[in-house]
Formats: C-alpha cells, structure tokens, sequence
C-alpha cells in the first residue's frame, strides 16, 4: 500500500535522491524545499518515469519556521495523513570557532538545529494527532565525536539532532507509542555540499547512498550508519578513539 512520505530539503542532494528511490517503490511524496523550480522539474521527471506516482511540491524555507508547520499541515490536508516525514534539509557551511566567521557558524547552528527542531514539532503534532507516524532524521558520521576546524558547529548540530531523536524515542517508548522515530548518521555520500572535499574517505556517489538511506529507513531501525559498511565500523572506532587520536586524524 502506497505511503505518503514528505521530505524536506527535495530539491537536490540527498533529498532529491530518496525522492527518487521512494518514487520508484510506489510511494506518494510531498516534496519541499527552498527552490521550487528544481521541485517542479523533479516533479515532472517522476512522474514521466514512474506513470500514476502523486508527487506534490510546496515552497518551504525550513528557517522560516511559521511557513514549515503552514506546508507541513498543508500536506495533510492536501493527503489525509502522513506516514513519514524525513527532516533532511540543512546546510555544511561553518568555520573554525575564533577566526570571525560566526555569522556562518551561527546560520549553520539555526538552520541544522533549530529549524531543525520546528520541523520535528511540526511532524509530531501531526502524528500524536493521527496516533501513527514515522520520523526519520538525517544527523551525521561527524556526530559521533566533536570535530575540529570548519566542521566543529556542523558536528554539534547533528549531535544536537541525534541525542534529540532519541529522547523523543524515550518518550515515546515510555507511552507505548506507535509512532517511530529513526536517526540515520550518514557518511560521506557526494552531493553538491561535499563534491569540493579533498580528504573524503569511503565517498559513495549520490545513488548508491540514498538507496542505503531508504534501505535503513525501511528496516525501522532506530540508529542507521549509512552506508552500514564502512560507516557503522568507523562509528565505532571513533566513539572510543582518544582526543590526540582525532587530532592527527583531522
């Protein structure tokens, strides 16, 4: 049976990707993102490639947060329910902390965690409404541990998203909720927001990644390194790894 997954960030990148993939299994999308021109030719190119798909656009600006719980109702409105909403938008930029960049640090900690943040209420609400749901976040392998440099802010805000994932689990899990919430920590996966990195070990091209996001989403588990291999053994490693380790490292 058919499910209706609204995805954020649709336009490009990892969401223009899993949009495809769940396009492909007969799914209805409800795509949102900042440039609705891409949208609207992503839409057009499924439903040229996948005859009797129901993809729906809207234009989100997911820092506007207003506009995120108007688009996110919309979608319910517009499909009767929601089955699954993947907070996947974001932005990489930032740099390293003291060196005068702070409004790059401080657009990064907004869009990748308290927008964040609004998109997650915004689901939630929908689902403690429709009493069943499935919320998918999209944190990072660089949640794992703090990261130096021009990636310290950007790993903080993915830890920020993880460790709020799984308290809304906790939850959840204490009220005997059908209501799912799942965390994936992708790895490198080449999008227009790495391509230019020099030292991306393990880089899968943007296919092969989003097919392993969509396989973990599936699984229902609540933690998904993606790729698993290598990136569940990395995962590892770094947890345990000690601070002069990481420092040579990175």
């Amino acid at each position: 049976m058919a499910r209706t997954i609204l995805i954020t960030g649709a336009s490009s990148g990892l969401g223009e990707g899993m949009a495809r993939e769940f396009a492909a299994r007969g799914d209805r999308l409800a795509l949102c993102a900042r440039r609705t021109e891409r949208l609207d030719h992503l839409k057009a190119e499924l439903e040229r490639d996948y005859p009797g798909v129901t993809v729906s656009v809207r234009a989100l600006d997911v820092d506007n947060h207003d506009q995120v719980f108007e688009v996110f109702r919309a979608f319910q409105s517009e499909f009767s329910t929601l089955g699954r909403v993947i907070v996947n938008a974001g932005i990489g930029s930032g740099q390293a902390l003291g060196t005068g960049n702070f409004e790059a640090n401080r657009q990064t900690a907004e869009t990748n965690f308290v927008s964040a943040l609004a998109q997650m209420e915004a689901a939630m609400e929908i689902f403690r409404q429709q009493e069943q749901g499935h919320l998918v976040t999209v944190s990072s392998v660089s949640a794992v541990r703090g990261m130096p440099g021009s990636i310290n802010t950007y790993a903080a805000t993915k830890v920020g998203l993880a460790a709020l994932s799984e308290g809304l689990r906790v939850e959840l899990a204490k009220a005997k909720s059908p209501i799912r919430v799942t965390t994936l920590y992708p790895g490198y996966i080449k999008t227009a927001i790495n391509e230019q990195i020099k030292n991306a070990p393990f880089r899968v091209d943007a296919k092969t990644g989003c097919k392993a996001m969509v396989k973990a989403i599936e699984s229902g588990r609540a933690e998904c390194f993606v790729p698993g291999w290598p990136w569940t053994a990395v995962g590892f490693l770094l947890r345990r790894l000690p601070v002069s380790a990481l420092a040579k490292m990175f």
